[in-house]
């Protein structure tokens, strides 16, 4: 059934591009554009998804890396690539709900320029502490009497400035009245190194960046930033359920395509994406990034990326930030 089902896509894509059409399918690589450097966490996802549909479409997938202003410069090159099936973007949700908000001029609108393909995985963003520097704590409660009683200590460490982490921090400050700042790192990576050495006290990231340190007992998480409570961590509660309302927002990846791609053609990258998203072996390869594969419908997908920037708006109202 898998068989038929990729021998058609082909010949979806066939039609979509004309005559001729299977033909230059086969012989231009279909190019994955990737906001961020080679190595991270959002990179390794689109690299698993490119050699399975690698296999699928018996055709070259290749990843290239465009990396700079928080996914800016792949989002914009998305924009000007033609809508022909031969250039996707994999994002995060930073990219496609964050920087439209904070960002005057990004060049790109996600919602009028690109077509959603699928989504690929949820991810929950969590905040872990150093016992070291904080001692016993291990809710937000107890970090922000320990920051109450070390003036000008409360540093958090959030993994990029104006990101969903680094208003988290700010709504913290802003809600409890407390001095919290955050320190904005150029991703997980230098974050965590400060944070596991004591540079800071605490510091918000991905779980799979954190969750291993958390394991040895380096750091302790204290916090997740959900809808509910993460299985892997079922003694943590939400920052909802810490008293700070309405932060409980998850972030993304998912796949888009140039506005204007035939139905076709984002039919076909979505049942192939989805197949290996749903597969056991795609579970295992994201497993230690600590994300969730999670298959969705081109629908879907946009709907989440409205969902998620009307939340990420609403954090920003609250924390009163104006773009400059």
């Amino acid at each position: 059934m898998k068989r038929r089902v990729f021998a058609l896509s082909g010949l979806l894509l066939a039609a979509a591009l004309g005559a001729g059409g299977a033909a230059q399918a086969q012989d231009q690589p279909l190019r994955i554009l990737v906001g961020f450097p080679a190595g991270g966490g959002t990179d390794a996802i689109a690299r698993h998804l490119a050699h399975d549909m690698s296999l699928a479409l018996k055709r070259n997938v290749v990843v290239e890396n465009r990396p700079g202003a928080g996914g800016q410069i792949a989002a914009n090159a998305l924009k000007a690539a033609a809508p022909d099936g031969h250039t996707l973007f994999f994002s995060n949700s930073h990219a496609l709900a964050m920087i439209p908000l904070t960002i005057r001029n990004p060049g790109y609108d996600p919602l009028k320029d690109f077509a959603p393909v699928a989504l690929a995985t949820i991810s929950n963003d969590v905040m872990a502490v150093n016992p070291k520097v904080v001692g016993n704590v291990g809710n937000l409660a107890g970090l922000i009497e320990w920051a109450k009683a070390h003036p000008g200590k409360g540093n958090i460490g959030v993994p990029a400035p104006l990101s969903d982490p680094d208003f988290g921090v700010r709504l913290l400050a802003t809600e409890f009245k407390t001095s919290l700042t955050s320190a904005p790192y150029r991703g997980d990576a230098p974050l965590v190194q400060d944070l596991v050495a004591g540079h800071i006290p605490a510091g918000i990231g991905t779980v799979g960046a954190l969750m291993p340190y958390h394991k040895l007992g380096q750091l302790r998480i204290i916090a997740v930033a959900a809808p509910q409570r993460m299985t892997e961590l079922p003694e943590v509660q939400t920052y909802v359920e810490q008293g700070l309302k309405g932060y409980a927002t998850s972030g993304y990846t998912g796949m888009l395509a140039p506005a204007g791609t035939p139905r076709a053609i984002i039919t076909r990258y979505n049942e192939v994406i989805s197949t290996i998203v749903k597969s056991p072996q795609f579970a295992a390869k994201v497993e230690s990034l600590g994300v969730i594969p999670t298959a969705s419908t081109p629908e879907e997908l946009g709907s989440r990326i409205q969902t998620t920037t009307a939340a990420f708006k609403q954090v920003l109202d609250r924390v009163g930030f104006r773009m400059e």
